[in-house]
Parts: structure tokens; C-alpha cells; sequence
């Protein structure tokens, strides 16, 4: 069996109850600063990872160079993975429109509502899972979108060999400064591609610091004045954008977290037992390492009240906690 650098990644969170040290996580963390140099390097950031959904607002300006005419809250929606909530099906419904299209044309795999009432409430209806439910009808609706403006076929925009598919390796290989590893498949069905955490963080602050009249200027301003439509209500990477003035960010499945500060600087997490229990610890201790905090009290209060989520029960009853472990200084 191949080796993968991911099993020599060090522990980077304690999962902690009554004291006891229970549980550990092993993990990466790359943060990069504003021109894109290395702040944070911990565990192999140069191996390749699948960002997963966290590649969503790259992918969305690769949409917009197609010349999809995506903007507000629906080109939020397009990064998302959203829950699920009747305004994300309506906008979802209001992307298709625009381009002529039906509902029949989204290719991702069919699912309930993500969040947790909505899915609840789709059960005791009896209703089916759909391709508009699952948390990337936002993203599918924008690819289609693409497709249409810029004329291409939209029964096959999943394939990797369709233009807009190899449109987005480009953005991504740009943006990140890196090539293309691997590409795989998604969960949702289109192509989910692999580079570095390190490279991850970099295309982010790129992306928080691009001229607002760019692509990707554009997608950045779309995710901090639309948070709710990038997750959805309660949802961390919500609460996150809408708590850290300019920041934007992107969760991903397999406990990926990438954010990145108005000012350019960048992060990326990846926990690499796939768990989300130390994702957002994780991730708002290297946001404190970039001096997120120095945006003010409030800031700091919403790192905390984002940190107590990760909560360890006793009977029911908070008995500890999931701590990530100290980052390290500078790195050359």
C-alpha cells in the first residue's frame, strides 16, 4: 500500500475530559501572510490534500471568467454548501432561471436538506431526496450558468475534460500557485481536485486581498456580505464571516477549514482523520496566530464563543473540551 504523507502528520489537538487527556488529533496547518509567505507550517503543508468544498469559491471564479452573471447573494451561494433552508432552494431555482434552465439539468447527487430541522421536516413529509437540496445546488446551478453564457454543452459540464472543468484547473493551479496533483471525484459528482494546504491558504488570501472589480474580488465580497448563504443558520463558517470584519472562509468535508483576513493573510486546516471535532478549534488557533485578534474584543469573543462549541459531555453536562495545541513562531 502507497504511503501517504498525510500519516506522518503531528498531533495538533487534545480532546480533553475532566482533565484527562481522552483523544488526540493529528493534523496540518498552513497560514501564509499577506504577500503569501509562510507564517504557520505545521505537518506536511506541501502534500497534497482534497480541499473538498473549501475549493468552492475558487471554483466560482473560474464560473464567473466564464462569463456566468452571478452576483450577491446567488454568487455566495454558488461557493456554498449550503443547509438547505427554503431561501438556498429559491436561490438555487432563481440561478437556473436566469439561464433557461429547469431543475432536471442539476447533475449532483440527490440528498436532504443538510440542516438538521429542514432534513427532519423532508422526512416526516415523506419527501425524496433531490439534486436541489444537496448542499451543492448552489455551486452545480453556477457551473450550468457558466455552461449557457459561455456556450457549452450542460449535460456533460461534470466531465474533467469539459471546458469549464479545465477552466477551473487553471484558476486553481493560478490562484494557489501550484499544479493540479490528482483530480477525483466529489461527492456531489463534479471533479474534486488536489493541492497543498500551504497552497490552499495562499489562493485564499489572494482571493480576501483581489481588486473588488476582479473574479475573484468579486466572489470575496460576495461571501463577507452574504455569509448565510455560503452555510446557513448556526453554521460556524456563517458565524465566522459574519464575526471577523473582511474575513472570508470555506469549510470542506474531511475536516478542511480554509479563511483568510482582509489584509491577504491565509489559512488552511486539515484534520487528517477526517473528523470535525478539532476542525474549528484548529482553525480559529492559527486565526489568533495571524493576529486576528487584534481587530478588536469582539473578534476575540467570536474565536471564543466559536471554540466552545467543541464541547466534551458528561451526563450531558460540559465536562471538557477540545483544545487545539500551540502553534509555532514564524517559519522560514
Amino acid at each position: 500500500m502507497q504511503h501517504s504523507p498525510l500519516a506522518d502528520a503531528p498531533v495538533v489537538a487534545h480532546v480533553v475530559r475532566s482533565g484527562f487527556v481522552e483523544s488526540v488529533h493529528h493534523g496540518i496547518v498552513a497560514a501564509t501572510g499577506p504577500t503569501g509567505e509562510r507564517v504557520v507550517s505545521v505537518g506536511p503543508v506541501e502534500a497534497p490534500i482534497l480541499p473538498r468544498s473549501s475549493l468552492k469559491p475558487l471554483q466560482a471564479v473560474a464560473m464567473l471568467r466564464a462569463g456566468a452573471d452571478l452576483s450577491g447573494e446567488l454568487l455566495a451561494l454558488a461557493c456554498a454548501s449550503h443547509s438547505g433552508e427554503p431561501f438556498h432552494l429559491e436561490g438555487s431555482r432563481r440561478i437556473l432561471a436566469a439561464a433557461g434552465l429547469e431543475e432536471s439539468a442539476l447533475q449532483n447527487t440527490p440528498d436532504r436538506p443538510l440542516d438538521e430541522i429542514e432534513r427532519t421536516r423532508w422526512v416526516a413529509e415523506g419527501r425524496a431526496p433531490t439534486s436541489l437540496a444537496q448542499n451543492c445546488s448552489g455551486k452545480h446551478s453556477g457551473m450550468l450558468a457558466a455552461c449557457v453564457a459561455a456556450g457549452w454543452d450542460t449535460a456533460s459540464y461534470r466531465e474533467r475534460d469539459h471546458p469549464l472543468q479545465r477552466l477551473t484547473v487553471e484558476v486553481v493551479e493560478e490562484l494557489t500557485g501550484e499544479q493540479v496533483s490528482a483530480v477525483t471525484v466529489d461527492g456531489c459528482g463534479a471533479p474534486a481536485l488536489a493541492v497543498s494546504a500551504l497552497g490552499l491558504a495562499r489562493a485564499f488570501g489572494r482571493l480576501a486581498a483581489a481588486d473588488p472589480a476582479t473574479p475573484e474580488g468579486r466572489v470575496a465580497d460576495a461571501l463577507r456580505a452574504h455569509p448565510e448563504w455560503v452555510g446557513g443558520t448556526g453554521r460556524d463558517v456563517t458565524d465566522l464571516m459574519r464575526g471577523v470584519p473582511g474575513a472570508i472562509a470555506k469549510d470542506g468535508a474531511e475536516s478542511v477549514y480554509a479563511v483568510a483576513l482582509a489584509d491577504g493573510s491565509g489559512v488552511a486546516v486539515k484534520v487528517t482523520d477526517g473528523s470535525d471535532r478539532a476542525r474549528v478549534a484548529l482553525t480559529t488557533a492559527a486565526l489568533r496566530r495571524l493576529g486576528a485578534t487584534d481587530l478588536g474584543a469582539e473578534v476575540a469573543g467570536v474565536l471564543d464563543a466559536l471554540d466552545s462549541r467543541a464541547v466534551v459531555r458528561g451526563h450531558g453536562e460540559p465536562v471538557g473540551h477540545v483544545r487545539a495545541l500551540p502553534l509555532p513562531g514564524p517559519t522560514p
